[in-house]
Formats: structure tokens, sequence, C-alpha cells
């Protein structure tokens, strides 16, 4: 009958003393707690989860737009099944949302080297044993980031550049010659301003190159952001002057957005304008 409950089998009847498992660690051990386990594998890069095993795609409930979602769920399903050597499924993440068809593949050509490599240690190393653990956060940095648009990436420490070259030549290889060494005496966090855009994108107050400024305060249930024309006066009139305003601060504003990786109810005061041209061009800079 439909309602009669599933049995769930003892645990001791599927596993036993000295049996070798492959298991992923979900969450640490915290006091007297161990870790806990599954034996559903799941491996995660930019836009994709692969789960190896698992024939169905599924998609992150962040991307609401249901066209958007048909297409990428289209996109990943027709490339799956074009290659019929890996089996496996997919969580389609937030991040791939717009991602191009080019992204997305590469992603999934990218889960499919590692997945292979990791079971290859499998087949090699006596349990127990750690045959993958999540990437530091340099080599994150390039798996997420870099993309055929990257003109170069340079690094100031040789040992990390070692290993994000090991990493390139192993899983993205087109990339390779985008990888260099900096072994300059300067400071290259200081050589290209790094830490004074880090203080700019932390700081409540952005400024705007033509005097204008706009203003940041995030809290636990939204973002407000308003922008004031400062000591911008224009040249003609009032309206061009906040119309040229509010167009520099939405350009700044989609780029303080990404730095700061704020998401949730965004709230942005711009200044008041009559002109609908004006209002529509404003909305359409936001958008891109």
């Amino acid at each position: 009958p439909a309602d009669t409950p599933k049995t769930v089998p003892d645990i001791r009847s599927l596993l036993r003393e000295g049996q070798s498992l492959v298991v992923q660690v979900t969450k640490d051990p915290i006091g007297t707690k161990g870790a806990r386990l599954t034996t559903q594998l799941s491996i995660p890069s930019r836009y994709l989860v692969f789960m190896p095993g698992v024939s169905h795609v599924g998609i992150s409930q962040r991307i609401e737009d249901d066209t958007e979602r048909a297409r990428l769920k289209t996109l990943v399903e027709e490339a799956a099944a074009e290659d019929q050597d890996v089996q496996g499924g997919y969580i389609i993440r937030t991040a791939a949302e717009a991602a191009s068809p080019e992204d997305l593949i590469g992603d999934m050509a990218y889960l499919h080297r590692l997945s292979q490599s990791i079971h290859e240690r499998i087949a090699r190393v006596q349990a127990p044993a750690v045959v993958y653990q999540d990437l530091p956060l340099f080599i994150r940095t390039i798996r997420d980031l870099i993309r055929p648009q990257t003109e170069k990436v340079r690094i100031d420490s040789r040992e990390s550049h070692q290993r994000v070259m090991e990493f390139v030549e192993e899983f993205v290889t087109e990339f390779a010659d985008k990888v260099e060494y900096y072994p300059g005496e300067r400071p290259i966090f200081d050589l290209y301003s790094v830490e004074d855009e880090i203080q700019k994108a932390l700081s409540r107050k952005v400024q705007l190159k033509s005097g204008g400024y706009v203003i940041i305060d995030q809290t636990e249930a939204m973002t407000t952001i308003d922008i004031n024309t400062g000591a911008f006066v224009g040249h003609r009139n009032l309206e061009e002057t906040i119309f040229k305003t509010n167009l520099e601060a939405a350009r700044a504003i989609s780029r303080q957005l990404r730095l700061r990786n704020l998401g949730g109810i965004i709230i942005i005061d711009f200044i008041d304008m009559e002109d609908p041209e004006h209002q529509r061009q404003v909305h359409r800079m936001l958008e891109k």
C-alpha cells in the first residue's frame, strides 16, 4: 500500500568492522560529537556541483527567473547527455545565472577531470586516507574567477605560484600561459593599489569622479544606498547634474555590489529625475 512506511535497514546490516568506505565530511566535529559523514559525494566548482552516481540535474532556488532556469537546465542536461563516459548529476549554483554555454561546458570538463583524478587516487591509497580536500583560497580564486578575458594572473609567492601552475596544468591547461611569477621587491598589493581598493570597498561613503558620492548602509534586514550630488553642479542645469550623477552612481553601485558580495533586499534612493528618458537610461545602466 502507498501509505506503508518505508523500512530503514539497520546500519549494522550495511556496514561491518574493517570495511573500507569512501565518505565526505559534511560537518566538522564539535565538542564530543564526531564529524557528520555522507557516502553521497559532491564536488563543487564555480557554476556547478558534480554528484557522481546521481542522474538528475537540480538548480539553485535563488535563480528565480523561469526562462533562465529552463535555459541553464537544458544546457547542462544536453551537455551531460553528449558525454556518455561520465556518469553523474549536477546542481546548478546561483553563480551560474547568466553564464554562457562555454562557461558551463568548461566547468563540466573541469569537474570531470577532477572526479577522474579523485577516483584514481581512491584506487591507489589504502584506508584511512584523505583522497580530496577543498582547495585553498588562492587556488579557488583561479578556479572560480579566471576566464578567457583574463589578461594575466601575477603571484608574488614562489610556492603559491608553483601550486597554481600544477593545478592549471592539470585542470585548466588553456590558461597556463596567463599565470606568471612576480619577483619584484615592491609589494604586489602596493603595486596595483589593492589596499586602496579594499578600503574603498569597505567604506560607507563611495566617491564618484564627478564629485558626487554614494552612501551604502548595511543592516541585517537590507542594504540601503543613497546618492548625493556633492560638489558636482553640472554645466547647464540642475536636471543635467542629477542625471549625470545618477548615471555614474548606477555604474559605481553595480561594481560595489559585486565587490561587497551584497544580496538580499537592496534599496537604492536615486535623486529624483523629471525626464522619463533619463529615468530609463539610469535603469538600463543599472541592469547592465
